[in-house]
């Protein structure tokens, strides 16, 4: 019922799952720092534009110099495709890169990994269904907060709840919209010399902060889980953990008549005064099925009945923000 006990098969066998790394930035670099320590894993090779950045990576996070010079380092993902591995991981974070790694690791009969959201939320259900034709498997990364959220999603829905809305929390002020990649780091508490060193991406931390990366993440999530989103765009009604069914009652997205999906997710931002539970939190809200489980995406279905509107929110700090993508 879970990963480690078949891992711990491959163990025995003396079979380890052999993984190729595409891209060794900070979230490739987080997770070679967890291979020494999980058995029956093995990254056999590395790519990335600068083989040499990638070493350094290795070295940082503690790999001994026997498992480096274990590992192949290249410098083009397509060839770390089409070495003998099960899996390969994608995570440059460039979304034309990842379609073109993920569409050749599939024609080569690997399983992804796609880490990679923003190429994900372009193209990953045709991904998917091309991993499918291949009998391989299309997945987004377990421990990133789009799959640990589609995970509370599934596990609502087989308990018997209707999802109402779903997200991630997150902290989110207004004047976050207007910060640049040139000012992000004075927003982290760092200089950009000590962002430099540590490996951290401007571009990448910046989308973090201004929106940018919930409504990519909400719209995987979208994707991945069959749930709509409003048609304008993002909202941001203010709420912490506790308010959120009250933030979902009051959007125009759960009650309009305008034929929005009632399976609507929200990226749950932290409130001042919520006492900081909800930081970095996923979260869901559900109620009771009282119609039919939601139909296929794309497909039609009986609108709910609704309960009656909560009460206001009154939080006046940090806000949450609706997911955004377009409808077909």
């Amino acid at each position: 019922m879970n990963l480690m006990p078949l891992l711990a098969r491959r163990v025995e066998a003396n079979r380890p799952v052999r993984a190729a790394l595409i891209g060794a930035g900070k979230f490739g670099s987080m997770f070679l720092s967890q291979v020494p320590t999980i058995a029956g894993l093995e990254v056999a090779v590395i790519a990335d534009l600068d083989p040499e950045r990638a070493r350094a990576a290795c070295r940082t996070v503690g790999w001994d110099d026997a498992r480096i010079a274990a590992t192949h380092f290249v410098d083009d993902g397509r060839a770390a495709c089409a070495a003998e591995v099960e899996v390969v991981i994608e995570a440059t974070g460039h979304p034309a890169a990842g379609i073109r790694h993920a569409l050749a690791a599939i024609e080569a009969g690997r399983h992804v990994v796609m880490v990679n959201v923003e190429a994900d939320v372009l193209v990953g259900p045709l991904l998917a269904a091309r991993a499918r034709e291949r009998g391989v498997v299309y997945s987004m990364a377990y421990g990133d907060q789009p799959a640990l959220v589609a995970e509370m999603v599934d596990w609502a829905r087989a308990a018997g709840f209707t999802v109402a809305a779903a997200g991630k929390g997150t902290k989110y002020l207004p004047a976050f919209h207007e910060v640049t990649p040139d000012d992000v780091w004075s927003h982290y508490g760092l200089s950009p010399e000590e962002a430099k060193a540590a490996g951290m991406n401007p571009q990448m931390f910046n989308s973090f902060l201004d929106g940018t990366k919930s409504a990519i993440e909400m719209a995987a999530i979208a994707n991945a889980c069959g749930l709509d989103v409003p048609e304008d765009g993002l909202k941001f009604p203010p709420c912490g953990v506790e308010r959120a069914s009250c933030a979902r009652a009051r959007s125009a997205a759960c009650s309009t008549a305008r034929g929005w999906s009632r399976w609507c997710r929200l990226s749950t931002a932290t409130a001042r005064r919520c006492s900081g539970t909800c930081a970095g939190a996923s979260t869901w809200s559900s109620r009771r099925r009282t119609t039919t489980p939601p139909p296929a995406s794309g497909s039609t279905g009986s609108r709910p009945t609704r309960r009656a509107a909560t009460p206001p929110c009154t939080s006046r700090s940090t806000s949450s923000a609706w997911s955004c993508r377009s409808r077909s």
